[in-house]
């Protein structure tokens, strides 16, 4: 269970008089009788599993190796996709393919919660909406679109709005009171329903919530026309093959990289034993709000950011396909690794999420051991359609600084 969830919802009969007429009260008390009369089964298997947690690790005594796999295609691209929660007590990996986000672009994207999964499937709910709503997106600039929203998933999740919309997609407790207080909370000024699309703001008991303390990576490819968008913050990360040359379109961000650790440092945290603060093994990501609480500090300059990295490239007819993965495929495997390791495989198989799958089987441990090869695994594969839209002089030139970019990534 979460850091940050409660095991109530602290309503109270005069507060459901308050904001709601006669009969809906009634109506709503006989639904609270029923979800508090299931409150000490829940909490007794909670505490039992929370205590199994402490003496047995974050490892299961046997990997769960059911994987749950995707495949879809339009004019544009082909992908497949699967995901495996492994010898992790949990899944917390989410994940996003949308090869029509519009008429003209394709999303994808990966999210690795950490802490739980609640952040990661929060994001992969409504990260992409975020970007088709931006201003920025209507007149053609993906870039801001996207980078605009990975920190609008931070201020989502803050307030009485956040908190209920983060428990319904958690645990079970969790979505009993989520559900209760939607029932009785209503938004400030009776907005009408047009109006809820922008996370209007609500009345509770959990209106001072600040968000949060889990967290999760978020990697994202958005493609339109020749255009490829690459937004990254954490670990995971989107590699293109081009010629069969794996080329990183995203950096992984850790504690290590200078960048990362003079911002850390002039928010006022530290680095001990390559964590920051000692307990957080990358430096950017969404959520973990505990990190983000410097009122002085822009929400870029924070101890621990969401703010991402933002690589466009032009694709060209040199493109072979486009990898987003969690960081339990590149414990296991090099960009190159992987790249040759599809290619092999696409010789004598068409379905890409069959692919994935042989990936997870391929990096999964034998034992939990070493710790390699026993996190979550998350994969999307995407193949570009050819011939790619675009030779103009202009993208052509363009593609010429892209090379550039694309060795620069990969010899980092």
């Amino acid at each position: 269970m979460d850091k940050y969830k409660t095991l109530s919802s602290h309503v109270t009969p005069d507060r459901i008089v308050h904001h709601t007429s006669l009969a809906n009260t009634l109506q709503q008390l006989s639904f609270l009788v029923d979800i508090l009369l299931s409150y000490p089964t829940i909490f007794i298997s909670q505490t039992q599993s929370g205590n199994l947690g402490k003496k047995m690790g974050t490892y299961l005594s046997t990997p769960k190796t059911e994987k749950f796999s995707e495949d879809g295609e339009n004019g544009r691209v082909k992908y497949g996709l699967s995901s495996m929660q492994g010898w992790r007590a949990t899944m917390e990996d989410a994940h996003a393919a949308l090869p029509d986000l519009d008429h003209s672009t394709s999303f994808f994207g990966v999210y690795d919660g950490h802490g739980g999964k609640v952040v990661a499937k929060f994001c992969a709910k409504y990260l992409h909406r975020q970007v088709l709503k931006h201003e920025a997106y209507s007149s053609g600039d993906i870039e801001t679109s996207v980078e605009k929203s990975f920190i609008r998933m931070d201020e989502m999740m803050r307030g009485q709005r956040g908190w209920r919309e983060l428990s319904v997609l958690g645990d079970r407790i969790n979505k009993f009171s989520g559900v209760i207080e939607s029932l009785i909370w209503s938004p400030r000024g009776g907005e009408t329903s047009h109006q809820l699309d922008e996370w209007a703001f609500e009345e509770g008991p959990h209106s001072d919530f600040t968000g949060p303390t889990s967290g999760c990576t978020a990697c994202v490819a958005i493609m339109r026309n020749n255009q490829l968008i690459v937004a990254n913050a954490g670990d995971s990360r989107c590699v293109i093959s081009r010629k069969g040359e794996a080329y990183n379109l995203s950096r992984d961000h850790k504690p290590g990289l200078e960048v990362e650790r003079d911002r850390i440092l002039k928010a006022g945290g530290f680095i001990h034993a390559g964590r920051v603060n000692g307990s957080l093994n990358l430096t950017r990501a969404i959520g973990d709000m505990e990190f983000k609480q410097n009122k002085f500090l822009s929400a870029e300059k924070q101890i621990v950011t969401a703010n991402p990295d933002v690589n466009t490239v032009e694709l060209c007819d040199d493109d072979d396909f486009v990898v987003l993965a969690c960081d339990g495929i590149w414990d296991c495997m090099s960009s190159q690794q992987l790249v040759d390791f599809v290619h092999e495989q696409l010789k004598s198989e068409s379905k890409l999420s069959t692919i994935c799958e042989r990936v997870f089987d391929k990096c999964l441990a034998p034992s939990t051991s070493t710790g390699e090869g026993c996190d979550n695994m998350t994969m999307i594969l995407v193949q570009f359609k050819k011939p790619i839209q675009a030779s103009t002089a202009e993208a052509q030139e363009q593609e010429q600084v892209d090379e550039g970019k694309l060795k620069n990534a990969s010899d980092e």
